[in-house]
């Protein structure tokens, strides 16, 4: 069986805030406290390293509350990265993620700037798929450009917007994109290996919803919806072999045991105000 995520890049916690609320989990009423953040950012990178993971640290950027959001900065095959374009508050983290990738020996790739992509975040590799989402923090249009560049067969998805209390899609206040409480793929999706992934059906449109169930060639677990929401059991980390996530998904936990794996539960509650969760602090660099 091919191994996942073996090296993932990490940043660091230091200058985490949720003082710009660019995405529906984030409310900038509630103060972030800032040394638990980096105490639980510690203990994800532990779990990491227990699970036999390589970690790549590099200091946080002093610019962004986001920046220990790595998963977002760009998406990796082979030597290639594919640069994101980020929300307003994020962009300053850009060049500085540019500067990592190079000199870790990346060959740059940039998208029209016009295209919104969240890297990682939103574009999961799961053998010879890409799952991608859609029309919150990717552009439509880079769909096919993500197919070109790194070969892929690209699955294009999206899930369920945020809704008013009129039941009409919600633009966020500070990005001035659409917003859903799964604004990026890695909130309603996880891959467990080249052939499994988990998944929250709710979460999707019902189109994409027929698109995952006609994969064939993939098994695939339900997650909940409250366990999605509530327990973020969807953002985590697999190697095929250990998976690192949520300590409050006990069905998915549950599932994942039985089918053999090894379960690490980092206590995450203070990244959480930030809209990210595992899986966003880390970028794979191992895509094949």
């Amino acid at each position: 069986m091919l191994k996942i995520n073996t090296k993932l890049l990490m940043s660091g916690a230091e200058y985490f805030d949720d003082m710009f609320a660019i995405n529906a989990h984030m409310d900038d009423q509630i103060p972030v406290h800032l040394e638990r953040a980096v105490q639980e950012h510690q203990e994800i990178r532990e779990c990491f390293e227990q699970a036999g993971i390589e970690v790549i640290k590099v200091d946080a950027p002093s610019s962004s509350q986001d920046g220990v959001y790595t998963a977002n900065w760009a998406l990796i095959r082979g030597k290639k990265a594919i640069m994101a374009n980020l929300p307003n508050k994020r962009e300053s983290e850009e060049p500085y993620a540019e500067d990592v990738l190079e000199n870790l020996g990346f060959e740059i790739v940039k998208l029209p700037k016009e295209y919104r992509f969240s890297g990682q975040g939103d574009a999961l590799p799961c053998g010879k798929y890409l799952f991608v989402g859609s029309e919150y923090r990717t552009s439509h249009e880079v769909h096919p450009l993500l197919a070109r560049e790194l070969g892929y067969e690209v699955i294009g998805l999206q899930t369920v917007p945020k809704l008013d209390s009129d039941g009409q899609p919600v633009i966020n206040k500070v990005t001035n994109w659409p917003d859903s409480f799964f604004y990026d793929l890695d909130l309603a999706l996880a891959i467990i290996k080249e052939d499994l992934v988990a998944w929250c059906p709710e979460a999707f449109t019902p189109k994409s919803q027929e698109r995952i169930r006609a994969i064939t060639d993939i098994d695939k677990i339900e997650v909940s919806l409250e366990e999605a929401t509530s327990g973020f059991a969807c953002n985590l980390v697999s190697t095929g072999e250990a998976v690192i996530m949520s300590n409050r998904a006990p069905s998915l936990k549950a599932e994942l045991e039985k089918r053999g794996l090894k379960i690490y539960t980092p206590n995450v509650s203070e990244l959480l105000k930030g809209g990210g969760f595992i899986r966003c602090t880390s970028l794979s660099l191992d895509n094949l």
